[in-house]
């Protein structure tokens, strides 16, 4: 193992940070990385006399009980969700650690976490929402400045028929919509570094195709080249976090639809409503599982529980059931 037990903790999440840069995760996961390993970082130093700060705190005095100690204070304002977050972060931290030969063993086992319920699905309500949404979409609003409704629809699309996610959506090229008439796919950068590939059915290549051919009217052909960013602003610049969401936000406003979109959803709506679609459709676990990107089974498990349970209430609805009430108990029997 390399003489490295006298290095700053602080130095050491820089550099594991930068490790993680090659999976090219999104701006917001890296910083939610950082602030996580750095918060806990000052609560262990906090153990020392005088308190020490992540840049000056050694990653030697990182025992099992400094790691305990500094996370049972870190979790008693935070909820489970956010203590578990921040216990994977500093359990990636430490793997890398063990790995570069910097410290013996990973403590984080030792130190408990919370078990956090896997996040409920959060789809469009309303049973016809997203067809209104897209019929509302690709009508040109005079109330628009500037209406595109060729773009807007295709990024509704993109994510209602494919399942991208916001990250996802920014990423793609122009390439990455490809392959033969009928077996046209689109290639996906996807979350923790996991790329798939999800089939483009004709309708929404059809919307693609629509979209770039309005760009090439507003922008000339050399804005659809291959190596060109899928997704742009009424400026041709590439679309950001910022302006993604807001234009979302900007199409369920003009379909009349805000109730209908789950609080804290936004865009991610749109996602949801496609696993729930595919689960409603009799899509398995491990098919959502890889047409979403998830990590593990028991993320695209939670759509086709949802679709049972909807199932069932569907069923208790039936009025014949009420029928039934007191058949059995003698009121009902000759």
């Amino acid at each position: 193992m390399h003489d490295r037990r006298d290095e700053s903790v602080g130095r050491l999440i820089e550099e594991f940070l930068t490790a993680r840069a090659t999976r090219k995760p999104s701006p917001h996961t890296q910083e939610a990385y950082r602030r996580d390993l750095r918060a806990v970082a000052t609560l262990a130093g906090a153990e020392h006399t005088p308190p020490l700060s992540p840049d000056a705190l050694m990653i030697s005095t990182l025992s099992p009980r400094v790691m305990r100690a500094a996370f049972a204070r870190f979790a008693t304002p935070r909820a489970a969700s956010s203590v578990h977050r921040a216990w994977s972060s500093w359990n990636g931290f430490f793997s890398f650690l063990v790995a570069e030969q910097v410290v013996a063993g990973n403590p984080m086992p030792a130190v408990g976490r919370p078990r956090t319920p896997l996040p409920q699905p959060k789809p469009l309500r309303g049973e016809d929402t997203p067809e209104v949404l897209l019929a509302s979409v690709s009508r040109e609003d005079a109330r628009q400045r500037d209406p595109w409704p060729e773009r807007d629809v295709a990024v509704l699309a993109l994510a209602l028929c494919a399942g991208l996610r916001l990250a996802e959506l920014l990423a793609l090229r122009v390439s990455s919509v490809s392959g033969r008439a009928g077996e046209r796919r689109v290639a996906v950068d996807g979350k923790g570094g996991r790329p798939r590939v999800v089939p483009v059915e004709p309708e929404l290549d059809e919307v693609v195709s629509a979209y770039l051919d309005s760009r090439r009217r507003r922008f000339g052909a050399r804005s659809v080249r291959p190596d060109e960013v899928l997704l742009v602003d009424r400026r041709g610049e590439p679309l950001r976090r910022g302006g993604l969401q807001y234009l979302v936000d900007s199409c369920y406003r003009r379909a009349g639809i805000t109730d209908r979109v789950p609080a804290g959803a936004r865009l991610h709506a749109l996602r949801h409503t496609f696993a729930t679609r595919l689960a409603e459709d009799g899509a398995g676990a491990a098919e959502i599982m890889r047409l979403l990107g998830h990590a593990s089974l028991a993320s695209s498990q939670t759509y086709i529980e949802v679709t049972a349970g909807q199932q069932r209430a569907a069923v208790r609805s039936n009025r014949t059931n009420r029928v039934l009430v007191g058949l059995m108990s003698g009121g009902g029997r000759d």
